[in-house]
């Protein structure tokens, strides 16, 4: 399929993932280490209760946060 005909059916708001062949994708700087954090029990406490107010882990809010405040400080690396 040409670009322009990709570009066509994406515009008309037609299904463009079939058009690719997501076997071969990979995340750039994805991958992950594994760290370990002391928090105060209140910090912990506020995590909970906010990751349960939006449905996530307390990871996975950590993780955003952590990744919403470096990226408005234009720290994220960006490939």
């Amino acid at each position: 399929m040409k670009a322009t005909e990709l570009d066509k059916k994406f515009d008309d708001d037609k299904d463009v993932l079939d058009e690719f062949d997501s076997s071969t994708l990979k995340k750039v700087n994805h991958q992950q280490k594994r760290v370990n954090i002391d928090f105060p029990i209140w910090i912990i406490e506020a995590l909970d209760k906010e990751a349960n107010r939006i449905g996530v882990t307390r990871g996975a809010i950590i993780k955003m946060w952590l990744a919403e405040k470096l990226e408005n400080r234009k720290i994220l690396a960006t490939n």
